[in-house]
């Protein structure tokens, strides 16, 4: 079964930046789909972003432009830069992993935007 786990998440002001990891096991990690989701209190889990195996990438309308996806095929790990974050960025932030029928989930990282 694919571990995911993601790291980097903390309490940054308004128009900070921070970014986050996601490491997954597995040695065809090349071969999955990443994104990254949020769910912020009260609220229904939402997708921010994607990055295909090969490399294409997709946002979310409200995150396009301040947050960029990556990844490191060689150390298992995709990245969330989040930049000009804003108080409704603010989140516990999740990593998934696809790849067929194969769908992991991280425990998640929180996020806390505020001054």
């Amino acid at each position: 079964q694919v571990q995911v786990v993601e790291s980097g998440g903390g309490l940054v002001q308004p128009g900070g930046s921070l970014r986050l990891s996601c490491a997954a096991s597995g040695s065809i990690f090349s071969r999955y789909t990443m994104n990254w989701y949020r769910q912020a209190p009260g609220k229904q889990r939402e997708w921010v972003a994607t990055i295909t195996t090969g490399g294409v990438t997709n946002y979310a309308v409200s995150v396009k432009g301040r947050f960029t996806i990556s990844r490191d095929n060689a150390k298992n790990t995709v990245f969330l830069q989040m930049n000009s974050l804003k108080p409704d960025d603010a989140a516990v932030y999740y990593c998934n992993a696809e790849y067929f029928q194969m769908n992991a989930w991280g425990q998640g990282t929180q996020v806390t935007v505020s001054s």
